[in-house]
């Protein structure tokens, strides 16, 4: 079935509808949740249109989505953020731990925030210059294969080097030399991990963001103090001119420019989705357990300065959190939004409920999304030259069964297809390379023949499905 979705606009701003109508290519239902984030990111954008007086009085309305796993809060926030093209984080509150026990501390997230802002500016700016990299890459291939004759060497034989090589640039970039093999020389990454080459430090448990901190700082500035290391290997062309061609964008970047930019983003543009958020809350009797648990309430005091804005120092910069927008979402089955702290509830005006899936919600997720369940079965199948089908009866079953065994069991969503397509398809996924037929329609009768068995065993259905 093929769904008509809109082109995204260049060189515009989205306005929320057109923000849902992206959304609605990726997401089936969901309309609240979809219009609350569409709301969220033109006002960014409105932010950035008024004066400049007024701009850093306007602070992001931050959002709390409820509901059950599986029904699209997570897929949400990463769409948004790629319409976007802002940097995103996607955290657990569960791994946070209050100042003084063993854990991550929260400003953790706004440098893991940073980060992948650097990875998405540079991506960016080295994409920019790849055509300058690529035609360097290749003239230290040539290089390799040919190298450039001495400065005393005669006109002739210089003139006879110069049209080799241009015959070798034509059979490189058809190529014709691609299984030949060079010695190259590439920069080195540091400790592997960007770091001084044999000097790692470890941050301390516990609170140890300040550490951590510390360790990657020491580790950057003896990096700033060590010559850049290079290293020779042996490699085909087609292996080489990769490596080279990445070895070539990122000397033509400016790493100042990268670094401004992506701070930019990070704290005007970046957003940050705390998922189960709900386990932070003290509700029920869950929430009011003793012992050694870690204060939950205390997780809370420690996120509310980043939610309501502060100064976070990362190895980059010094971040400010004040225009960061965060949507936190979680199940809430125990607790309510009303168990944070009073404080951290006021920092989460916009709280959106989202409904659990119905069977048409089911089927519709099968078929009508861009990356939809029943899409990726066929094209997997294939690549082994077998032409994968499903009928509407089919796929409706399908959906009806997931629906069945989400009220049965526990809920997971969505999450269920893919449970009910692997059982459903895990002969033909075996057998799919010996297989002599090339056509294969699953009907209505083929998922009873397959599924039925398992779902009419209770105790089987609560292991396989």
């Amino acid at each position: 079935m093929e769904i008509d979705r809109p082109t995204p606009p260049e060189g515009a701003e989205l306005t929320p509808r057109e923000v849902v109508l992206q959304l609605d290519s990726h997401i089936i239902g969901q309309d609240a949740a979809k219009k609350a984030v569409a709301v969220a990111l033109r006002n960014r954008w409105r932010r950035k249109q008024v004066h400049e007086d007024l701009r850093d009085e306007i602070t992001p309305k931050n959002i709390i989505l409820i509901g059950p796993t599986g029904v699209g809060k997570t897929e949400i926030a990463r769409r948004l953020a790629k319409l976007a093209r802002a940097p995103f984080l996607k955290v657990e509150a569960t791994k946070f731990t209050e100042v003084g026990y063993v854990g991550k501390d929260v400003e953790s997230m706004v440098r893991d925030l940073v980060e992948a802002s650097m990875h998405m500016v540079r991506t960016e700016m080295e994409s920019e210059v790849h055509g300058s990299a690529r035609e360097r890459a290749q003239e230290r291939v040539l290089e390799a294969l040919l190298p450039t004759p001495d400065a005393d060497a005669s006109d002739a034989e210089k003139e006879r080097t110069a049209r080799t090589r241009e015959k070798l640039k034509r059979m490189l970039e058809g190529g014709h030399l691609d299984d030949r093999v060079i010695d190259i020389t590439v920069t080195a990454k540091p400790g592997g991990m960007g770091g001084a080459p044999g000097v790692h430090f470890l941050g301390g448990a516990g609170g140890a963001g300040g550490m951590d901190q510390m360790g990657q700082g020491l580790q950057d500035m003896l990096q700033g103090l060590m010559p850049k290391q290079s290293k020779a290997r042996k490699l085909t062309v087609k292996e080489a001119l990769p490596l080279l061609e990445a070895d070539e964008a990122a000397g033509l970047v400016d790493d100042e420019k990268v670094k401004t930019e992506a701070l930019k983003r990070a704290q005007n543009d970046g957003i940050i989705f705390v998922d189960e958020i709900d386990k932070i809350a003290a509700g029920g009797a869950e929430g009011r357990r003793g012992g050694p648990d870690v204060s939950r309430e205390g997780v809370q005091r420690d996120i509310l300065p980043i939610v309501e804005g502060t100064a976070v120092h990362t190895r980059h910069g010094v971040v400010q959190t004040d225009h960061i927008l965060f949507i936190a979402a979680g199940a809430f089955h125990v607790a309510s939004p009303s168990d944070l702290i009073p404080e951290l509830q006021g920092r989460f005006p916009i709280r959106v409920e989202l409904s659990s899936l119905s069977v048409d919600d089911l089927r519709r997720i099968l078929t009508e999304p861009q990356g939809a369940l029943v899409r990726q079965y066929e094209a997997m199948m294939a690549t082994e030259g077998i032409d994968l089908s499903f009928t509407d009866e089919a796929i409706l079953r399908m959906a009806e069964l997931a629906a069945e065994v989400n009220g049965r069991t526990e809920d997971i969503g969505a999450r269920r297809l893919h449970t009910v397509m692997e059982a459903l398809l895990e002969e033909l996924s075996f057998d799919a390379p010996e297989r002599d037929e090339s056509t294969v329609v699953v009907d209505r009768d083929e998922v009873e023949r397959r599924l039925a068995p398992i779902l009419g065993d209770r105790d089987l259905s609560r292991y396989i499905l």
